[in-house]
């Protein structure tokens, strides 16, 4: 764990994980405002591949679900920074670069409510099994949400 403790390690992992989701938030609306942001996109893109990374880090004896959204990510990410820096977003690369960006972001805010659910204990109190109704209509919201703001983006941005 990088000579941490695992205290420490948590809350590098989870800081990391805050400001690819502000970052990440910041590029999107850039996108549906046909913007590039190029400095906001290297920002969100380098901590959301530490957050991913960093999950890894943590103990654990056999694969979890946050692991394999962990390996999605990553492959969704480096098809992300591919399609933005190395193929420049030319052609059909300018979508898949708006929805890899926003597929990135979608799958740090889905652990995001995983997690709120599971650390905060008004929201534990309401969906303790992550089955509940309160937990499965957060992240219907949320995914839908993600669905809309990638549409517009896909739409408004022209690279």
């Amino acid at each position: 764990m990088l000579g941490l403790s695992l205290e420490a390690f948590t809350r590098l992992h989870v800081a990391l994980s805050l400001v690819g989701i502000v970052s990440g938030l910041i590029v999107l609306f850039g996108l549906i405002g046909a913007r590039r942001l190029p400095g906001w996109t290297v920002l969100y893109l380098v901590t959301t591949i530490l957050t991913s990374v960093t999950g890894f880090g943590f103990p654990f004896d056999h694969l979890l679900p946050s692991h394999k959204v962990g390996i999605v990510s990553l492959v969704v990410l480096a098809i992300t920074v591919v399609a933005r820096y190395g193929l420049a977003m030319a052609g059909a690369w300018r979508v898949i670069y708006v929805i890899g960006a926003a597929l990135a972001l979608y799958l740090n805010c889905f652990v995001g409510v995983v997690q709120a659910f599971l650390k905060i204990p008004a929201l534990t109190a309401l969906a303790p099994n992550q089955t509940e109704a309160p937990f499965v209509i957060a992240q219907l919201a949320v995914l839908a949400l993600f669905i809309v703001l990638t549409v517009v983006a896909a739409k408004r941005f022209r690279g």
